[in-house]
């Protein structure tokens, strides 16, 4: 279900009582809201992921990313926004988190003692450790000081990365806890740290300088190297959600989407399309249906799609976007390699795509439902149901809706590629004011 622009994280598997599923990112958001926490929260993610958080959440703070790195140029990246750009001051505390994990929402609570730990502790990094409710190699271990608890909080001693059972064990009669990826330092002490490995440590230059920076984790850039880590146990749920066998093991319902279970056992179905899918006497399986692929796999083999599902790298065949929704739904090459894509379109009330125009494409759009405004260059006309719009090479163009609108949309080029889009930042009014946009 994953692709380049619609990442784990934005899935909308996690149950919601009441309500539709949410992806990991909603709940979070949600869950940093009742903690009082999110007006202080930035979310940081490639650039080719900020429509699908903006449809998500709406126009929350965001840190975008020139391109994918690892973790440390990410948050070096973060940190030098809320300096220069934010003007955030250099003494205060920032805490990293990921998103993918299932959490009570005490754990949110935690996460905003994390800055009260770093200033009595006067350590470099504060990290929040899980104890541990099994011994797994499927986590990294921090082993941590035996003496009493100060405070809360206990001295880091070491770092384990996914140990053996057998030491698994040991670590945990040791008192050592689940590294859970969440960690705390003053803004001062990276910029610090930039300037001592004469890396950029203004935003500006280290935009300019991302793709050149170490291809590092966080771990390994900085926490691996200080000398002075404390951690704040947490103990609740926390449950890494890096499988489907575990996901699954989240879900009150057995099937998400259009089907029937029958005389099967710990099956759990996500069908993505609107044709049924039945499934018959199965024990412990996962089917998943999208339209970028299908998986029937035993729950205990599921941890191993990643190795298979690699090869393939094809165009995401789902998206959500700021104005709304699209699915792939055929794509040919012609004889004379002439591409045709069509795609099924969905336009939220009162959103509408960027003002945009190709060189190698011709676009045809037919409305299947609602009402809307089609621009093209800077002509303005109303489309309704049955309406077919001919969009030529080098047109500007968008579509607004007034209502919900479905179209069809039929691309037919040379090369259908995301860099023969060119579009502009212009909002809706001001595309109507400037009808010979260049």
């Amino acid at each position: 279900m994953s692709n380049d622009s619609r990442s784990k994280q934005f899935l909308r598997i996690i149950k919601n009582p009441g309500g539709p599923p949410l992806s990991m990112l909603q709940k979070m958001w949600h869950q940093l809201e009742l903690a009082d926490l999110s007006t202080d929260t930035f979310v940081c993610a490639s650039r080719a992921q900020k429509d699908i958080i903006e449809y998500q959440l709406g126009n929350v703070p965001f840190i975008e990313e020139p391109e994918r790195r690892d973790t440390f140029p990410a948050i070096a990246l973060a940190s030098l926004c809320l300096k220069d750009i934010h003007q955030v001051d250099p003494s205060e505390v920032v805490v990293v988190m990921p998103i993918d994990h299932e959490v009570e929402d005490a754990y949110f609570t935690d996460i905003a003692k994390l800055e009260r730990v770093l200033k009595d502790s006067q350590a470099e990094l504060a990290l929040m450790g899980v104890v541990p409710t099994e011994p797994t190699s499927k986590f990294g271990y921090i082993h941590v000081a035996d003496n009493p608890p100060t405070q809360g909080w206990k001295q880091v001693n070491y770092f384990v990365e996914k140990p053996p059972i057998d030491e698994a064990e040991r670590l945990i009669e040791e008192g050592a806890l689940w590294n859970c990826g969440v960690f705390s330092f003053q803004l001062s002490s990276i910029i610090e740290y930039l300037k001592s490995n004469h890396w950029p440590d203004t935003y500006l230059d280290f935009v300019r300088e991302f793709s050149n920076l170490p291809n590092l984790s966080f771990d390994y850039a900085v926490v691996e190297r200080s000398t002075s880590i404390v951690v704040l146990p947490y103990q609740g749920k926390w449950k890494d959600i890096g499988t489907w066998e575990a996901l699954t093991e989240e879900w009150d319902e057995p099937l998400l989407g259009k089907g029937e279970l029958i005389h099967c056992e710990d099956t759990h179905v996500v069908n993505e399309f609107g044709v049924p899918l039945i499934a018959m006497g199965l024990k412990n399986t996962i089917i998943v249906t999208t339209p970028d692929g299908m998986l029937v796999a035993d729950k205990s083999m599921s941890g191993k799609i990643k190795e298979v599902a690699g090869v393939w790298h094809d165009r995401p065949m789902v998206e959500e976007r700021f104005w709304g929704t699209y699915k792939v739904m055929d794509y040919q090459k012609l004889e004379d390699s002439t591409e045709v894509l069509t795609k099924w379109v969905e336009i939220d009330t009162g959103k509408h795509l960027k003002y945009q125009k190709h060189q190698s494409r011709v676009e045809i759009w037919t409305v299947v439902d609602g009402a809307g405004e089609v621009v093209l260059n800077g002509q303005v006309r109303i489309v309704r149901p049955g309406d077919v719009v001919t969009i030529s090479e080098n047109t500007w163009h968008t579509i607004r809706a007034i209502t919900k609108l479905r179209i069809v949309e039929v691309q037919r080029g040379r090369e259908l590629v995301e860099e023969d889009v060119q579009r502009s930042e212009l909002s809706w009014d001001e595309i109507l004011l400037r009808p010979n946009y260049n």
